[in-house]
């Protein structure tokens, strides 16, 4: 079987796939650096086939992350990279190396998934939006600090004292605590509402919204509109690659 990783800015994600079919995904924050229950998981594991990585966590990881396989399976993961047309994705940007690893992946996995028109939602430490047409064309796409980081420069910004308060699908509040909890989920879910309708002008048809990342929950309460929710879509992308 192939070992599928995905690495992002907070967490590490992975799964065991086989033709197309993947095992439950775990998931671990990194810090920065490969967790020491991801060592104690992965010295039960049988040497996979191959394994393949999405990385968006820097060097450092990705070089630790080589070393540990190398280790235990004597096999060096190969590392994806985004490619201007392929797996039936055409992306926007001009220059493809510019457009994170874990979107492309994700735009690759979601295409096949919907073979329509669709916007794909990674709500993560950063928030990711992604507008693709049913013929693979990638429109382009937005990028927003995630709810936790809009949070913290909101109140690193200003005199309002921090206080954790308990989260609320409402479209408002009756305090600034939870004035500024509300707002960190209602900002983005307002502007992926916003997305979908103007996709919905351009292609006359009301396409799919897929969600995934760490804070997906978090926003589906808030979010108006049909969803599907994909937590592993990233490492579905990986497993088209394989």
């Amino acid at each position: 079987m192939d070992l599928l990783i995905d690495i992002g800015n907070t967490s590490l994600k992975w799964t065991r796939g086989e033709s197309g079919s993947l095992e439950a995904m775990r998931t671990l924050r990194h810090h920065g650096g490969l967790p020491i229950d991801l060592h104690a998981a992965w010295e039960r594991l049988a040497p996979p086939r191959r394994i393949l990585v999405s990385n968006v966590g820097g060097t450092e990881l990705a070089g630790a992350l080589e070393r540990v396989c190398c280790s235990y399976w004597d096999r060096a993961p190969l590392f994806a990279t985004p490619e201007p047309a392929a797996y039936g994705v055409t992306i926007a940007y001009e220059r493809p190396e510019r457009l994170g690893v874990d979107r492309w992946l994700a735009l690759i996995a979601a295409h096949r998934i919907c073979r329509g028109p669709v916007l794909v939602v990674d709500a993560g430490t950063a928030i990711t939006y992604d507008l693709l047409l049913g013929d693979g064309n990638h429109l382009g796409g937005l990028i927003t600090a995630g709810i936790e980081m809009m949070r913290d420069r909101l109140l690193a910004g200003t005199r309002i004292s921090r206080v954790e308060p308990a989260e609320s699908a409402d479209p408002w509040a009756g305090d600034t605590d939870t004035a500024i909890a509300v707002g960190s989920i209602q900002a983005p879910a307002a502007l992926a509402e916003r997305l979908l309708r103007r996709l919905t002008e351009r292609v006359g048809k009301p396409p799919r919204c897929i969600l995934s990342g760490g804070d997906a929950e978090r926003l589906i309460p808030a979010l108006d509109l049909p969803l599907r929710h994909e937590p592993d879509l990233v490492l579905r992308g990986l497993a088209l690659l394989s």
